[in-house]
């Protein structure tokens, strides 16, 4: 299906038909021309000749103000702080779609002739539809936004140009997971932290805690761990979730030390990762939810209040959720303290991710002035140092944070109980709208990943905690830059069909107990041909 959709997307006819379905009016005066270094005559206009009027959103899980946290109140004072940074009255209408089946859904939209204006793509993603047209090139307009004076991480995206072109832009740096660990469960089977230094000691933890009652209910009810997936095929960099399994693999096509393009998944390291994982599902240290879990229903199982089903060890991303798993798991009663594992000896180092990046469809008119124009209203305001950043970064004032005197209390009457008290302009963080027990953390940026500053009145405002400040330092401190993600016409056309044959082995081998060579080979047959033909396109190139 996923091979049909994308398919379907690049068609000619779709990509011409993008003028009809994206927002906005049409421009107001005529427009300049030019002549590109190809020879190709170019259309130009100022942002200012186009009266743009809405501004169609898609995004994921990313933008935390979601309709239960009060979406209505991030959206009316982007607006109000839009008409009184740009002067152009613009309505933003905001599509979230499911974090976990986000690429497919967009697939869905796409197909169905529903293109936004604007959207968030994963890096993997994007690496896929920046060459195919669908994007808007937005070199000129990224090198010449207002941003640049205080951009403190320019690397970020120049290391998103294709062929010297920028189709996305990345107003932070990636992040990555770690693995975290429940205290209380490493105690009650009598381990620390600074034990796991293997795998074979992470492999022994896992039995202590699927074998030995570490949450005390006198049921043999636990896992050693669980996670959202044994590999996100469509996601990556595919295997943060379960790094102590996968270990030096990467089953993903990528560019080896030799500057070759190969396929990770058919490489031997790939092999011994399924054999790893085969042996943990049938030894019951794997929750077996993990083949269909959502990001979601991983980690609230991790830190509900019923243990029972439960694990011990969870892969998740670094720095702010160091603070919410933890305050999680005090909120429901299970554990006061989170430890992060140094990873171990076969692992070496946790991955930083490609940061996902904003972009812009293109309508395929030839004229520029509809993109610019939603280049300056959405993606150049959001790092202004001010107003929108802090909307973007923290969302709405007064509602997820406020600089009024306040007092509050989380998990009032329980031994949990913690008081906040506010003078009057101290910027502080609010409770969580859809849970008053529960303290905001930001929106759709992580104030400690964000590549240009705050300034001017708002340059004091940080939320960053001690556990989330731990967090991001720890990660820092043992991580590596992920592979780039590749990108090749038959990739953009095909990708589906390759993760779909990858999903096959991973739940064939893993659950179903079958022969990983078999397995491969069943892969090789399905989409052998296909794999040989992207890595050729990839090593001419």
């Amino acid at each position: 299906m996923k091979k049909k959709l994308v398919s379907v997307l690049l068609a000619t006819s779709m990509v011409l038909s993008l003028v009809a379905c994206t927002g906005g009016t049409e421009a107001t005066s005529d427009v300049a021309t030019g002549t590109s270094e190809g020879g190709q005559t170019t259309v130009e206009a100022p942002a200012g000749d186009y009266d743009l009027t809405s501004i169609k959103m898609v995004v994921d899980g990313t933008l935390t103000a979601n309709l239960d946290n009060r979406q209505d109140a991030f959206i009316e004072q982007w607006q109000e702080a839009i008409k009184e940074e740009t002067g152009r009255d613009v309505t933003l209408n905001i599509n979230q779609l499911d974090h976990s089946g986000y690429v497919d859904a967009v697939g869905r939209l796409f197909a169905g002739g529903d293109y936004p204006d604007v959207m968030i793509m994963p890096a993997s993603m994007y690496a896929q539809y920046a060459s195919t047209g669908i994007l808007w090139d937005m070199t000129d307009a990224y090198n010449n936004a207002e941003f640049q004076s205080r951009m403190e991480k320019p690397e970020i995206n120049e290391g998103l140009k294709r062929d010297g072109k920028l189709y996305g832009f990345s107003p932070a740096y990636g992040n990555g997971c770690v693995t975290y660990v429940k205290t209380a469960w490493l105690d009650a089977v009598g381990l620390k932290a600074s034990d796991i230094k293997t795998y074979d000691d992470y492999y022994n933890m896992l039995l202590k805690f699927t074998n030995e009652d570490p949450d005390g209910n006198g049921k043999n009810d636990t896992y050693g761990t669980i996670a959202a997936g044994f590999m996100k095929t469509d996601e990556a960099p595919y295997i943060n979730y379960l790094p102590e399994f996968w270990q030096d693999a990467y089953p993903a096509i990528y560019q080896n030390e030799s500057g070759e393009w190969v396929d990770g998944f058919t490489e031997d390291a790939t092999k011994q990762a399924l054999i790893r994982l085969q042996k943990a599902y049938k030894d019951g240290v794997i929750d077996p939810e993990t083949l269909t879990a959502s990001t979601k229903i991983a980690r609230e199982k991790y830190f509900s209040n019923e243990q029972s089903g439960s694990s011990g060890s969870f892969a998740y991303w670094a720095g702010t959720w160091y603070q919410t798993l933890t305050d999680n798991l005090v909120k429901n009663d299970v554990d006061t303290e989170l430890v992060m594992l140094d990873p171990i000896a076969e692992v070496g180092s946790y991955i930083n991710r490609e940061a996902p990046v904003w972009v812009i469809i293109d309508d395929q008119d030839g004229d520029n002035s509809r993109e610019q124009a939603i280049f300056d209203t959405f993606i150049d305001t959001m790092l202004d140092g001010g107003k929108v950043q802090v909307l973007w970064t923290y969302g709405a004032e007064d509602v997820h944070w406020s600089t009024k005197a306040e007092s509050f209390v989380l998990n009032a009457g329980t031994d949990n109980e913690k008081s906040y008290e506010y003078a009057d302009g101290e910027f502080h963080l609010k409770q969580s709208p859809n849970d008053a027990n529960s303290l905001w953390k930001k929106n759709a940026m992580d104030p400690a990943l964000v590549i240009a500053p705050l300034v001017g009145e708002y340059a004091d405002f940080t939320s960053t905690s001690e556990l989330a400040a731990q967090g991001n330092l720890f990660f820092v401190q043992h991580c590596k830059d992920a592979h780039p993600s590749p990108s090749c016409e038959t990739l953009t056309n095909e990708s589906g069909t390759i993760q779909d044959a990858q999903n096959r082995v991973i739940s064939a081998v893993i659950v179903e107990g079958k022969d990983v060579d078999a397995a491969l080979a069943d892969y090789e047959a399905e989409a052998g041909a296909i794999v040989a033909q992207a890595l050729s396109e990839l090593n001419a190139q």
